[in-house]
């Protein structure tokens, strides 16, 4: 496949699950990436086509060393791919500074400042995309401080998409819904929290299902490279469950 010959990518986030998904679907389209994530598992998994750098997204320290990284790699970058995520549920009583801290540090100070530090390298005509959630538009017990943070991320798609139009640059976001990842979303979750968490999702979900991290990438990859007129947007990638939780 050459759909992506001469694509040169950025993903955050990107050793496991959705952001593995993009990195590999650009890697086998024939493009290069640099994929970052705390463990930086997996190092030879994209051979001379990809580099895994161990980045914690809510390090500016570290942004501006990943920035350093990708401009020797690649030079300049068609998309960037901010997508790393922490999500660790807990009722809205018992939410603690250190935790409400993580969750915005990784998802709404670090998109942010992922988005700022690495624009430069996106030539002009790229894209940037986001990942949110479909918590952004409901209240759901537990997930306050994620919803919050990912609902920031919501915002930051547009403004910066304003902020980026004289460069042609667009920027938007993709919203999964439940999708089968090994995390299942949540952060060092317990098997028995996972299963309980994975039942709940199929059952609210009008699909019926968790969607899969191929679904999810495709719609990335849709917004990067297919959706020339787009941008400033949310695309929902939750089997229904938008529909479900904004009807009156």
């Amino acid at each position: 496949m050459t759909e992506y010959a001469g694509r040169k990518a950025v993903i955050t986030g990107g050793t496991a699950g959705i952001g593995l998904a993009v990195a590999e679907a650009v890697v086998a389209g024939g493009g290069e990436v640099v994929v970052t994530g705390r463990r930086a598992a997996d190092r030879a998994r994209f051979g001379d086509r990809g580099l895994v750098v161990r980045s914690d997204s809510a390090d500016l320290g570290q942004i501006e060393e990943l920035a350093a990284v990708v401009e020797q790699r690649l030079g300049r970058v068609d998309l960037l791919f901010v997508n790393a995520g922490f999500a660790q549920p807990g009722p809205f009583g018992r939410v603690t500074e250190e935790l409400f801290d993580a969750t915005f540090g990784v998802n709404a100070k670090g998109a942010f400042f992922t988005a700022q530090r690495l624009a430069p390298l996106v030539v002009d005509g790229g894209a940037i995309v986001f990942t949110t959630s479909v918590a952004n538009g409901a209240g759901n017990p537990g997930m306050t401080p994620y919803a919050g943070a990912k609902a920031a991320v919501r915002a930051f798609t547009k403004g910066i998409a304003a902020e980026l139009l004289p460069r042609g640059i667009r920027v938007n976001a993709v919203s999964p819904g439940f999708i089968e990842t090994p995390s299942g979303g949540i952060t060092d979750a317990d098997p028995e929290l996972l299963r309980r968490f994975a039942q709940a999702g199929d059952a609210i979900t009008p699909m019926r299902r968790h969607g899969s991290v191929a679904e999810v990438a495709r719609a990335v990859l849709f917004l990067a490279f297919g959706a020339t007129f787009t941008t400033g947007a949310e695309f929902n990638v939750d089997g229904g469950l938008g529909l479900r939780l904004t009807r009156p």
